[in-house]
């Protein structure tokens, strides 16, 4: 009985260290890296006008929130929302709307995958 204890909080630690969910290195739905995605959505200033989980003083209402962007239906207000369309608006926002606030900044395939990435993680 003595031996059995120790193995069973072995395997009790094992099975709860598991529980923590840190960033995948590669999200699935973008085949975006988030933790490159975080980066990039503080260096393009992004907080400016957005308010994002997990991003520096992203507490911003000039647009709108990206917060639980995931669950909306709509991607700039004009684009059912999939991981495709908001890689699309992030890379040329003024080509799917040419009305719309958002500036385009520039922002590579590569670079707007990573950024889905890290919206839709969280």
């Amino acid at each position: 009985m003595k031996r059995t204890i120790p193995i069973l909080l072995f395997s009790l630690a094992a099975a709860l260290g598991g529980c923590s969910k840190p960033l995948p290195g590669t999200e699935p739905l973008t085949g975006g890296d988030p933790r490159q995605g975080q980066q990039l959505l503080e260096r393009y200033g992004c907080a400016a006008c957005h308010r994002i989980k997990g991003i520096a003083n992203a507490n911003s209402r000039v647009g709108p929130s990206l917060e639980d962007i995931r669950d909306g239906g709509y991607v700039g207000g004009v684009l059912p929302n999939s991981a495709d369309n908001l890689v699309k608006w992030i890379m040329d926002p003024t080509e799917v709307s040419p009305r719309t606030a958002m500036p385009d900044l520039g922002v590579t395939e590569a670079e707007a995958r990573d950024m889905a990435a890290y919206l839709y993680s969280q």
